[in-house]
């Protein structure tokens, strides 16, 4: 951002979001398959519509995963449940697959260093450096000073919001909800710091009628009344920056909501890439992340692409600071690191990029090694991508995510010391 006073807008959605509904059931296929045989190769996508989820893609394991099971499951846990779901059915719904191998001209590219070895074995450090990426493409990754977490706050807001949304409707405090819901939230910034709440809004699906009322104006007066109560009023209690008597508060401006989920919308996986990473605020390399294995370094790079700035403002070295990341397909070194902190840094961004390339390891094995990518689902049950497939992948605090670990901060930040001395 170069302007110093402007409003800056993101959403986010909840898992209800038919989109949401298709990158949950791809990450939980990968979790399922992950879980089974850590080596799986796994690019599975998901479209669902009304009565109808298909999922595609490419998959070589050595196991066997149920995916309709899979699939019944991850939508029956996130509410589409008959009537209650809003027209959407897990027992009803048709499953369709259609699944092929992982083209052996990619597989090629990736297994340089696997084919000598036994498949179960833990990455060594010739595959370290022989494992190439699974793609072409850039990655970017984001970090500022504006909350706890180093995310900006607009997206941190909005994932909150939309949380506590799915939350008041699981834990049947608003049981009229349905499951599809989306929020937004405006921050306006005062020399390029947050300085008030401009707007909220938040769209949610419900029941047509709530406590035996059927007439709508009541029912969005209800709606009004609850949501304000029990999702800002509860998500803004131990905000710093709270609304104001200014703030504009829209709820379902659309006057009815009804009809969502896959009922109302088709959804397809990757289509919420915004909402997964930084609501906007940095650029985006255009890669999706779920149903993706971690050798895809659509994902793996993007998240330690946040690790690496995170840890580069944990570490005092700049206010806010993006990283972009380039990989070639069976490469391993990252074909090209960039740093910018947008003039917030203590020194020369170039200097900065040094300190990345001698204390992280960006090719795509040592990144897996580093977040033990491959067995995190069975260390968590047998589910952890698809907990990531809602509310952002990037700034979780409510479970923990390996790229968010701040440990490198005070290496660079006593190297940054030690070369200054030095000079």
């Amino acid at each position: 951002m170069t302007t110093k006073n402007f409003l800056f807008t993101s959403e986010s959605v909840t898992e209800g979001h038919p989109d949401k509904v298709c990158d949950q059931i791809s990450d939980a296929i990968l979790d399922e398959f992950l879980t089974k045989d850590s080596k799986s190769r796994v690019a599975a996508e998901t479209t669902v519509t009304t009565g109808m989820v298909l999922v595609c893609g490419e998959i070589t394991s050595n196991c066997y995963v149920d995916i309709p099971s899979v699939v019944r499951n991850t939508i029956k846990n996130i509410g589409y449940d008959g009537e209650q779901g809003g027209g959407f059915d897990y027992n009803t719904c048709a499953v369709l697959t259609s699944i092929d191998e992982q083209s052996v001209d990619i597989s090629s590219g990736v297994n340089k260093a696997l084919e000598s070895r036994n498949d179960n074995a833990d990455i060594t450090s010739s595959e370290t450096e022989e494992l190439g990426a699974g793609d072409q493409g850039i990655m970017f990754g984001y970090a500022c000073n504006e909350t706890p977490e180093l995310m900006p706050l607009p997206i941190s807001l909005a994932h909150k919001l939309s949380y506590r949304l799915t939350q008041v409707r699981k834990d049947g405090l608003l049981d009229y909800l349905r499951p599809d819901g989306k929020s937004q939230v405006t921050v306006e910034y005062v020399d390029g710091k947050p300085a008030r709440i401009h707007t909220i809004l938040i769209s949610t699906q419900h029941n047509p009628e709530i406590n035996g009322e059927t007439d709508n104006q009541k029912i969005q007066a209800t709606i009004n009344t609850d949501l304000k109560k029990y999702v800002i009023d509860y998500v803004f209690e131990n905000e710093t920056l709270k609304p104001d008597e200014n703030t504009v508060i829209l709820i379902n401006p659309s006057g009815r909501f009804v009809i969502g989920g896959p009922q109302g919308d088709s959804g397809l996986t990757g289509r919420k890439i915004i909402v997964d990473t930084y609501g906007g605020y940095s650029r985006h390399g255009g890669g999706a992340f779920s149903g993706k294995d971690p050798t895809k370094v659509d994902r793996s790079a993007a998240y330690a692409s946040r690790w690496v700035a995170k840890n580069i403002v944990a570490a005092g070295l700049a206010e806010k600071c993006e990283i972009e990341l380039a990989y070639a397909i069976g490469v391993a070194e990252p074909i090209s690191i960039l740093v910018d902190t947008f003039g917030t840094g203590i020194c020369d961004d170039e200097k900065i990029c040094e300190l990345v390339k001698s204390n992280f390891d960006l090719r795509p094995a040592g990144i897996i090694k580093q977040f033990d990518l491959r067995n995190l689902p069975a260390k968590n049950d047998g589910k952890f991508y698809q907990k990531l497939a809602a509310y952002g992948h990037m700034g979780r605090t409510d479970f923990y995510v390996p790229w968010e670990d701040t440990s490198v901060a005070d290496k660079l930040k006593k190297q940054y010391e030690e070369c200054v001395c030095v000079k």
